[in-house]
């Protein structure tokens, strides 16, 4: 246990390093000297008038000779102030500074300083300990009542500092409750990077060189200061310990800021509101963390949020996401995740992306059986809907749609685009595959649009495919189709009898298998006529006739979603490959890789899509009659997709049920609007039109 202890009072002013951490010639000042631009001019000392006038207005200092000020200094704006060590001072005069409703004068009063750089026209007032910060210019501080950094300060970052225990690293026990799983968390981490330490633990040298070089990726030197950026604005709160917070970050009321990096700047500012917690973390530009929320070990991707009293553990959260309310525990959590429930809950999970928790929904109860607790993973689109349970450990193919129940059994559902619901009566379970595109038309292609809308990054790392229609689950469709094959042997109008998707001596129903079967081909079709259109409007000297001359399908192979991004899995082997023989040596080349590989992704998405459809048509090699078929087959998708996002929505506006609230038609129509005037189906209905006209040209010119 920590007892307070009695120190000389010269330990206030230079007790801060330990001297056997700092290199030989160097004060404890060389790191933070380093981090200070100095202002035009430079400092200097303060003249005896002014140090009467400090004195004159209830300011004291440990040593006067250790203030230093510009030449833009008007001492009569610092009152009832205490200065420790060296402390610089930025300019000061007689303005204000305001923000919404808050309004301060430039200057220090009733505030304790230790050894803090402060920057041009700042406001600081009643901030009851400030030490050994650098404070941006234009930047207003207001009743805090601690501010301090320690000399090992790691910002949230999994490193250890000079002379620390391995013990005190910071280790996100992500996926899995187990902790062998463990990232170090490091400013900058995406979620690709997350998912390729955390899924790959068998991959041994991969693992040693992510730790060495998230190690190195911190200096590991004892003595930054903490930073708060130009334009900041932090008042009424508690504690806000070894924090970088950047530009233009807006924080009120927090409770308790410890080991973290706040990224924010003027285009993508971060908001951290009242009650929030956040210790040993990393916080994404644009970002908005509010009433009473608290993260615990825990990275969270830029433009996401964390609101209403959520609490988020050992996990790593993506960009675009919204978390409300709901306890997020081991996960690691790709872009677009919302979950705004108070009553749903998410443990020891890995969720690929555009996925929605409903309220109710528990995926990863604990002590579900005798057998230690494992892993949940997801693919994207993941739906579990109102009050479904579901159980460790299971894997669900992309755009899985879970009915209200609790699932006692763990399940392994192979289907994408599947509905799937428990049949307690009959004791089996149902699963419909292709759901989405035969009875949710209009959700699924909202979706398409609704996750690219709310896409508002300014600072994108995180490569992110955001079409429903791509590589991941395309090749589920493909397997699903040799699956339906295999379980009908042909016979359609038979029971069809789902195999390994249940951990149950129950039956596990497929609804529909033939028109799911039929479904999934048109999807197909639509993926990759829909990207040679994307080609040739990204290509205009590309005619239909010559690309077609030149696809090849290229080698089958499995697709990783790493992070959100989309890659072959030769790709990534590559990178993992060059990881370890230290090829890339740091995460600014991995990053890059990433980049790399994104600009090849439009060719390679192309060349699956064209392989899905010499498969389909059971070719090697698409003929000119196999592509005009296929571009006529679109044509009637693209017509049945305008038709089922119209008819799936116009179920609302039709539903009696829907009308009982409502005292007459006109009521409704004033609460919900028409379907004729509903934006996206209009949106739609413009968009299917040229895809059809395009359609139309292209197949003219095949003939």
């Amino acid at each position: 246990m920590e007892r307070v202890t009695l120190f000389p009072s010269e330990i206030l002013v230079n007790g801060w390093i330990d001297p056997k951490y700092l290199p030989k010639g160097k004060d404890k000042y060389y790191i933070r000297n380093r981090q200070v631009q100095a202002p035009e001019g430079g400092w200097r000392h303060l003249t005896s008038d002014e140090i009467e006038r400090l004195v004159k207005n209830s300011n004291t200092a440990s040593s006067w000779d250790t203030v230093w000020v510009t030449d833009n200094f008007n001492p009569d704006m610092l009152l009832n102030n205490r200065f420790y060590g060296t402390v610089r001072i930025g300019r000061v005069i007689d303005a204000g500074l305001q923000y919404h409703d808050l309004r301060l004068p430039v200057g220090i009063t009733n505030s304790s300083i230790h050894s803090c750089d402060i920057g041009d026209d700042c406001a600081i007032h009643d901030v009851h300990y400030l030490s050994h910060y650098i404070i941006g210019g234009k930047c207003m501080l207001f009743n805090i009542n601690e501010m301090s950094c320690t000399d090992h300060a790691k910002f949230g970052n999994g490193i250890i500092k000079e002379g620390e225990e391995e013990k005190v690293r910071v280790v996100l026990d992500i996926m899995n409750e187990a902790g062998c799983r463990g990232v170090y968390p490091f400013n900058g981490m995406i979620a690709a990077d997350a998912y390729m330490w955390g899924k790959y633990i068998d991959d041994a040298d991969l693992q040693k060189r992510l730790r060495e070089i998230t190690q190195r990726h911190i200096d590991n030197h004892r003595g930054y200061y903490g930073e708060v950026g130009e334009g900041c604005v932090i008042k009424n709160s508690s504690i806000i310990k070894d924090a970088n917070i950047g530009s233009c970050c807006y924080i009120k009321g927090a409770s308790k800021l410890k080991n973290i990096t706040i990224n924010s700047s003027d285009k993508e500012p971060s908001q951290i509101g009242e009650g929030v917690i956040l210790v040993n973390g990393i916080v994404g530009y644009g970002c908005r963390i509010f009433y009473n929320c608290t993260a615990v070990k825990f990275v969270i991707g830029n433009n996401s949020n964390l609101k209403y009293g959520a609490r988020m553990l050992n996990s790593v959260l993506g960009d675009n996401s919204t978390i409300s309310c709901c306890e997020v525990l081991n996960n690691l959590i790709f872009a677009a995740h919302e979950q705004h429930h108070n009553n749903s809950f998410l443990i020891a999970s890995t969720v690929m992306g555009q996925s929605n928790m409903a309220a109710g929904a528990t995926v990863g109860s604990n002590h579900n059986s005798r057998a230690n607790d494992n892993e949940i993973v997801a693919g994207r689109g993941f739906w579990p809907g109102l009050c479904s349970s579901v159980k460790h450990s299971s894997r669900f193919a992309s755009f899985t749609l879970l009915a209200k129940g609790a699932y006692m059994f763990e399940m392994d559902i192979k289907l994408p685009f599947s509905l799937v619901y428990d049949d307690p009566k009959e004791g089996r379970l149902m699963v419909k595959p292709a759901f989405w595109w035969t009875d949710n038309m209009y959700a699924l292609c909202r979706n398409n649009w609704k996750f690219q809308h709310r896409d508002a990054r300014v600072t994108k790392v995180q490569n992110i495919e955001f079409d429903t229609f791509a590589p991941d689950s395309m090749e589920e469709a493909i397997k699903a189709r040799k699956l339906l094959e295999a379980w009908s042997a042909g016979n359609w109008d038979a029971e069809v009898l789902g195999e390994g998707m249940e951990k149950s001596h129950r039956k596990v129903c497929i609804v529909n298998a033939r028109k799911a079967y039929e479904a999934y081909g048109d999807m197909l079709v639509h993926y990759a006529v829909t990207n040679v259109l994307g080609y040739l409007e990204s290509n205009p000297g590309v005619t239909i006739e010559s690309l077609v001359s030149t696809l090849d399908a290229g080698p089958e192979e499995e697709w990783i979603n790493l992070g959100g991004q989309l890659m072959k899995s030769s790709d990534f082997d590559s990178l993992r490959a060059d990881i370890r023989s230290g090829k890339l040596d740091n995460w600014e080349s991995i990053h890059k890789r990433y980049d790399e590989i994104w600009a090849r992704y439009p060719m390679d998405k192309l060349r699956h899509g064209y392989r899905a459809l010499c498969g389909l048509y059971n070719v090697d090699r698409l003929s000119i009659s196999d592509w005009a078929d296929a571009l006529e087959r679109e044509i009637q998708n693209q017509k049945f997709i305008r038709e089922q996002v119209r008819a799936t929505r116009r179920k609302d506006y039709e539903n009696p049920f829907r009308k009982t609230t409502y005292r007459s038609d006109a009521e409704m129509k004033a609460a919900l609007g028409t379907l004729e005037e509903n934006s996206f189906v209009k949106q739609n209905d413009v968009e299917t039109e040229k895809n059809i006209k395009k359609l139309q040209t292209l197949a003219r010119n095949l003939k």
